[in-house]
């Protein structure tokens, strides 16, 4: 120890010269990265109004560390002083032990960056955001700054073929004993940061009794809460919410209503002819799209017509009173044209015992035809 303590010395004492400009380059190196941090947080300044990422690019240049500087302005003048091999490996080893790290802050700053840029202007609940960020913070740091004291100890000569092997069957391990909780954690995350509903929006979900049409409450880490248009609180988990379809009506522009109508068969033919006439005229005096109406069946007791508009509003009240506007004009149209809408009925027929059909009454009873005959 003592023998290479002063073999350092004397290469020293041998070469102050070397020394003093290899100082005095790496001090010119130090302040040109330092220099270059400021110019790149600048531009970044001046982006950051019209580009986000430029935001977090400013954060990741904000990140550099000024050990860094100082062991890679090192590193670069090391070669012109060709030191002895136990000074150059020091000085390497101090150099991976820095760029190691600071890459980890630099991915950890970026990788963060972009989730929270992903999650402005969620309107959901603060502190389930929060509490996601959080977890989200943890598992970053941790995956980074373990992946860089791997590259570390690899560096350093240490064999880590065990290392990661072990760290790989006890992640396995973990991860099949919180598969259920992980699998909702990232749902939740999923929720929030793809933002196919948002707390507030009213939704509709496959329940286990039928479809369930609610208003999200909350958006938690493992479940979701629903207010059921029934006034239940539906809590369901965010995997399983996830794993099927969701219609969110929230944000819709456009409501469209079909609207079946039967009329009697004496209806005479000439009349029924007009009826999808009348109907649209109801839907365009009401200020609504019309879309189509026509014939669509002879029914046992009725012959039908269908109508089908549009009502341009997204306020679901407002799209049912417009319903009801078209529904209400249609019937004062039929009344006033004396076009009968249709119930069920059912028509019954006698026959003699030799299978001839006979009338279930004298055939002088008084028909609606004569209504003054008398029997």
């Amino acid at each position: 120890m003592n023998e290479q303590r002063t073999s350092v010395l004397a290469w020293a004492a041998e070469n102050v010269s070397e020394l003093t400009i290899a100082a005095a380059v790496a001090a010119g190196v130090f302040a040109a990265l330092f220099g270059l941090r400021v110019l790149l947080l600048r531009a970044a300044k001046r982006l950051t109004p019209d580009h986000s990422l430029a935001i977090v690019f400013a954060d990741v240049v904000r990140k550099t560390k000024v050990w860094f500087n100082a062991a890679l302005s090192v590193q670069l003048v090391q070669g012109f002083l060709h030191p002895p091999q136990d000074v150059a490996r020091t000085i390497s080893i101090l150099f991976t032990i820095a760029a190691a790290l600071q890459v980890a802050i630099w991915a950890r700053a970026l990788i963060l960056g972009m989730i929270e840029r992903r999650t402005l202007g969620h309107e959901g609940d603060a502190s389930t955001l929060t509490s996601a960020m959080a977890i989200i913070r943890l598992l970053v740091s941790i995956t980074v700054f373990l992946i860089a004291g791997i590259v570390i100890l690899d560096n350093l000569g240490v064999n880590v073929t065990a290392l990661v092997a072990g760290m790989g069957i006890g992640g396995i391990a973990i991860g099949l004993a919180a598969q259920g909780i992980f699998s909702d954690l990232f749902a939740a995350l999923s929720i929030i940061f793809d933002k196919p509903f948002r707390v507030g929006d009213v939704i509709t979900y496959q329940g286990k009794e039928g479809p369930v049409t609610g208003r999200v409450k909350k958006i938690g880490l493992k479940s979701t809460r629903i207010l059921s248009l029934t006034g239940e609180m539906r809590i369901i988990g965010n995997t399983q919410l996830l794993a099927q379809e969701v219609t969110n009506y929230t944000g819709r522009q456009m409501h469209q209503f079909k609207l079946p109508v039967g009329v009697t068969y004496q209806t005479d033919p000439a009349v029924a002819a007009e009826i999808p006439a009348l109907m649209r005229a109801e839907v365009e005096r009401a200020g609504h799209h019309f879309v189509r109406a026509a014939f669509v069946a002879f029914n046992a007791s009725s012959i039908d017509f269908e109508l089908l508009f549009d009502v341009e509003t997204g306020d679901a009240g407002k799209a049912r009173q417009a319903q009801q506007d078209v529904a209400l004009g249609i019937l004062r149209t039929f009344n006033e044209r004396g076009i009968e809408f249709a119930y069920p009925t059912q028509t019954s027929f006698t026959a003699a015992p030799d299978g001839r059909m006979i009338m279930p009454y004298p055939e002088d009873w008084p028909s609606a035809a004569d209504p003054s005959a008398k029997s």
